[in-house]
C-alpha cells in the first residue's frame, strides 16, 4: 500500500528555532510511514522560491531507505497562491500545521477549500488560562488537534465539547536521544568545553537557555541568582556561575549584562554565544546541558518548555515556575498517580497549587500571583508570576547536595520521560496513532456548513 503523504506547514526543519528542530524530530520519526512535504518558513529564506529534495541524502545522513522529503523555503509563512501550487504538485493526503495560527491566517481563510478534498491537523499549545475563546474558530477549522501539554488537551476538551475522541490526542514533544544523552563528568570533551567558556573550576552551575524576551523574565532568574548567593560566604559564591545561553541584549527581552553590572557584578555570570553568531551545534548544547547542575526556567507563560525537558535528558535536575506545559514534566500526583491529560480537563492548570506532590527531579516554584495581559489579537491570557525569592530558595536546597545526588535526581526526570511519551520515538509513534485515527475516521467536508451563531 502507497504511504500517506503529509504537508507539513511550520518553521523550515533545517533552522534551529525550537519550532524548527521539533518538526525535523516529527518527520524523522515518521519517514518510514508517510512521505513528507514541507512548507519551510524562515524570517528571511535565502533559499525562497528553490525547491529543495532531501530524498536522496536521507539515506546516506540518516540511514532511512525510501523516505520522501521536499521543502518549499519561503520568507515568512507563505500565501495562498503557494499553498494551491504545492497542493497541485505534490497531492498530499492532509495538512500537518505546527505555529502559532496568527502567523498563518491566510491558510485558515481556506479551510473550507481544503478540508472538501483533504483533513487539516494542528499540532496546536497554548500557554495558560483562561480557555482562550477566540482561537475557537482555529480549532474547528481543524480536523485533528494534538494537544502538547495536557493543559492544551484540556482546553481543546473543554472549547469542543462535540469533537469525538480521534479529534483530540495528547502528543508532547519528545526529545532525540541522538541530539541529547548522558555523559560522565570526566569526558574530555566536556572537560575542554567548560574550560573554554571558563566554568571549569565551578562546582555549582546554574544553566539558564531560554530567550531573552519578557515573558521567559531573564532578569528574575538573576535575581534569584543574586538572592542565592547573598547568603553564601565568600568562599561558597567562588564555587558558583549563572550561566545564561541566549542573546545577551534583546529588543523584547532586556540588555542582562547591565543588569548584572547594576545588581550583582560581584557574582559570576557566564554567557555562551559564539562571537560569530553561529548558534551552538547538537553537539555543543548536548554539552552545555550537562555541565550544569540546575536548569532554570521562571518564564510566567510557557507552551511546552524544551529547556527543561533536554536538561532532564541528561539528567539534569529542574526549576521551574509552576505554569503551562512546564506542569508535564513536573510529575505532578493525584491519589498517588501522575495527572493524566483527562485530569486537566477539570482541573485547567496547576498554577494554583491544587496538588503538590511531584516528582523528585523537579523543584518546583508556584506562582504568587497572576494578572490578565492581552492585546487585540489575544485578547486575555492569565501571566503567572512567582517570586525569585521563591527560586532563591530552592536553589540552595540543590546547592546543598552533591553533585552525585543532584544526577541521581535527574536520571529518575530521565526515566520520567522515557515512561510519559517525552522521546522523540515516543513523539513520532504518537503522532502516526493520531495521524492514523484521523485517516480513517475523516469524511470530506461540505461546500457549506450553516451554524447557529
Amino acid at each position: 500500500m502507497a504511504k500517506k503523504k503529509i504537508l507539513l506547514m511550520s518553521d523550515d526543519l533545517r533552522m534551529h528555532s525550537g519550532v524548527a528542530t521539533v518538526s525535523k524530530d516529527i518527520v524523522m520519526e515518521t519517514l518510514d510511514i508517510y512521505d513528507w512535504v514541507q512548507i519551510g518558513g524562515a524570517i528571511k529564506h535565502p533559499e525562497e522560491g528553490k525547491i529543495v529534495d532531501m530524498s536522496a541524502g536521507l539515506e546516506n545522513d540518516f540511514g532511512i531507505k525510501d523516505g520522501y522529503l521536499r521543502i518549499y523555503p519561503v520568507s515568512g509563512y507563505g500565501n495562498e497562491d503557494l499553498l494551491r501550487q504545492v497542493l497541485e504538485m505534490e497531492k498530499p493526503d492532509a495538512i500537518l500545521h505546527y505555529t502559532d495560527p496568527r502567523f498563518w491566517i491566510w491558510f485558515y481563510n481556506m479551510e473550507s477549500e481544503i478540508r472538501r478534498e483533504i483533513p487539516i491537523f494542528y499540532y496546536n499549545i497554548w500557554d495558560d488560562l483562561p480557555d482562550p475563546q477566540y482561537n475557537t474558530n482555529y480549532y474547528k477549522s481543524c480536523d485533528l488537534l494534538m494537544g502538547i501539554s495536557k493543559q492544551t488537551y484540556g482546553i481543546n476538551k473543554r472549547l469542543l465539547p462535540n469533537y469525538k475522541d480521534w479529534q483530540i490526542t495528547y502528543v508532547p514533544h519528545g526529545i532525540s536521544p541522538k541530539r541529547f544523552s548522558k555523559i560522565k563528568d570526566d569526558n574530555i570533551s566536556l572537560l575542554d568545553f567548560e574550560a573554554k567558556h571558563g566554568i571549569a573550576d565551578k562546582k555549582f552551575k546554574i544553566l539558564y537557555s531560554n530567550r531573552n524576551i519578557r515573558r521567559k523574565q531573564p532578569g528574575d532568574v538573576l535575581l534569584a541568582y543574586k538572592y542565592f548567593m547573598d547568603e553564601l560566604t565568600p568562599e561558597q559564591r567562588r564555587d558558583c556561575v549563572l550561566i545564561y545561553h541566549c542573546s545577551p541584549i534583546d529588543d523584547n527581552g532586556t540588555d542582562l549584562p547591565r543588569v548584572h553590572k547594576h545588581l550583582c557584578p560581584e557574582y559570576d555570570v557566564c554567557f555562551t554565544y559564539h562571537t560569530d553568531s553561529r548558534p551552538f551545534d547538537d553537539k555543543e548544547m548536548n554539552l552545555l546541558f550537562n555541565s550544569a547542575d540546575v536548569y532554570i526556567n521562571l518564564a510566567s507563560n510557557e507552551g511546552f518548555g524544551l529547556g527543561s525537558a533536554e536538561a532532564l535528558t541528561v539528567g539534569t535536575p529542574i526549576i521551574v515556575n509552576v505554569t503551562g506545559g512546564l506542569q508535564d514534566q513536573c510529575g505532578f500526583k493525584k491519589d498517588d498517580k501522575f495527572l493524566t491529560p483527562e485530569d486537566y480537563v477539570e482541573l485547567g492548570s496547576n498554577h494554583k497549587g491544587t496538588y503538590t506532590e511531584h516528582g523528585e527531579w523537579v523543584f518546583p516554584v508556584y506562582p504568587s500571583n497572576r494578572s490578565l495581559q492581552g492585546s487585540p489579537m489575544t485578547p486575555y491570557i492569565f501571566d503567572d508570576r512567582c517570586q525569585p525569592e521563591d527560586a532563591s530558595v530552592q536553589l540552595r536546597t540543590l546547592y546543598d547536595m552533591s553533585r552525585k545526588e543532584r544526577k541521581r535526581l535527574g536520571s529518575l526526570g530521565t526515566e520520567f520521560c522515557k515512561e510519559n511519551l517525552m522521546t522523540s520515538k515516543a513523539m513520532g509513534q504518537e503522532f502516526i496513532s493520531s495521524m492514523d485515527g484521523a485517516f480513517d475516521n475523516w469524511k470530506p467536508q461540505p461546500k457549506y456548513h450553516m451554524e447557529e451563531v
